[in-house]
């Protein structure tokens, strides 16, 4: 009677995950196909876009492909070859700081004939699998192995963030220490760390706000000019009155609530097809549009979290976290800083903005995760 009751459960858990990835399926057929439309409506702002719909067109058929193959694939060998996997994004992040192309003032990116790869988005997954390793086969016995620990993957962060730095790209240096904190905080380690951790945070702000206010010339000299510019940026918003964002928030402002704007463009918006997607798509298909896109976003969290919340392995508990952290983040500060919430750091939106290196990583990020939680539920079957 007991196994007959188990077995009924497992079969109805996996035929809920089925309908699960069916639903995960269709959301992002219909934020692939809004995607499409402002490609092609992005070709109507500058030359430059004319073949962005072409591109993004070959980067989702790539990305569908990938969680058709990555089902067949080990995992567990993944994060067995996640050490090497690292070094090889670590050395693709050297190798562009010389062979790169810059691209609005940042050299982050390989140009390869009609495509751009941008390592920096490599990082993120392989350091997401090396630090989900490295945690889960750290035997923690002593708060010596646990300090050990924080100072281990600490240094496996900063090393890839120096070298972004370098770039230079803010906003993946965010991406690291985010993984990096998710992980550690959702490890075996006390949370004793993190308390202290917050006390140097709340003493190191403290500093620098007395710094920033009354000795802004020594703090100049301490950090550089260049890396106070975009501490400035942050803090002060002063990007907040540029040109694209005020013209993204008329674009809003002004929209109706249906709106036929395929082929037809309102107002310039300045990077639309990347970091002002959300306002440009709104501008182009009205209010309408903007809550589909906020809808599919919340659907896509949802499915994430219960993932999260029914599974019981710890790699995958770790990895679901990781993504969902930097998925929804990404989300918050894109459509944040099309709203003049959240200062402009150059973080676009997920799935639907154009670059194939994002959406390339977050199937990989998808296939992987998709693969783990259905190795689980056939073992428990």
């Amino acid at each position: 009677m007991i196994n007959n009751l188990f077995l009924a459960h497992n079969i109805n858990n996996m035929k809920n995950l089925r309908k699960e990835k069916i639903l995960l399926f269709i959301i992002l057929l219909i934020i692939m196909i809004i995607s499409f439309f402002n490609m092609q409506n992005a070709t109507l702002i500058n030359s430059t876009y004319k073949n962005h719909l072409t591109k993004q067109i070959i980067w989702y058929l790539g990305g569908f492909l990938i969680l058709l193959i990555i089902k067949k694939i080990n995992i567990e060998k993944l994060f067995k070859m996640s050490f090497f996997l690292y070094l090889l994004a670590l050395f693709s992040l050297i190798l562009v700081l010389f062979m790169g192309k810059t691209i609005n003032g940042a050299k982050a990116w390989f140009k390869i004939g009609f495509f751009s790869f941008q390592p920096s988005e490599f990082m993120k997954l392989t350091l997401t699998l090396y630090l989900i390793n490295l945690v889960t086969n750290t035997n923690l016995k002593t708060k010596k192995d646990e300090l050990l620990l924080i100072f281990k993957v600490l240094i496996i962060t900063l090393i890839p963030s120096f070298l972004v730095f370098l770039e230079p790209d803010t906003g993946a240096i965010i991406f690291y220490f985010l993984i990096a904190f998710c992980i550690l905080f959702f490890s075996k380690i006390s949370k004793w760390w993190f308390l202290l951790f917050f006390l140097f945070l709340i003493l190191g702000t403290i500093t620098f706000y007395y710094l920033y206010n009354y000795e802004q010339d020594f703090l100049i000299k301490m950090i550089g000019t260049s890396f106070f510019y975009r501490i400035e940026r942050l803090l002060t918003f002063t990007n907040n009155n540029s040109y694209q964002l005020e013209n993204a928030l008329i674009v809003i402002g002004s929209a109706p609530l249906i709106k036929n704007g395929l082929n037809k463009i309102n107002l310039y918006i300045p990077e639309a097809p990347t970091d002002f997607i959300f306002a440009f798509n709104i501008g182009n298909y009205g209010l309408i549009s903007g809550f589909i896109i906020l809808i599919c976003y919340f659907i896509i969290d949802l499915i994430l979290i219960k993932w999260l919340n029914k599974t019981k392995n710890k790699k995958i508990k770790l990895f679901l976290i990781s993504f969902i952290s930097i998925f929804f983040f990404q989300q918050f500060i894109n459509i944040g800083m099309n709203l003049g919430i959240v200062p402009i750091i150059g973080i676009p939106l997920p799935f639907l903005s154009y670059g194939g290196s994002t959406i390339i990583i977050y199937f990989l990020f998808l296939g992987i995760i998709l693969n783990l939680i259905n190795k689980e539920h056939i073992n428990n079957y």
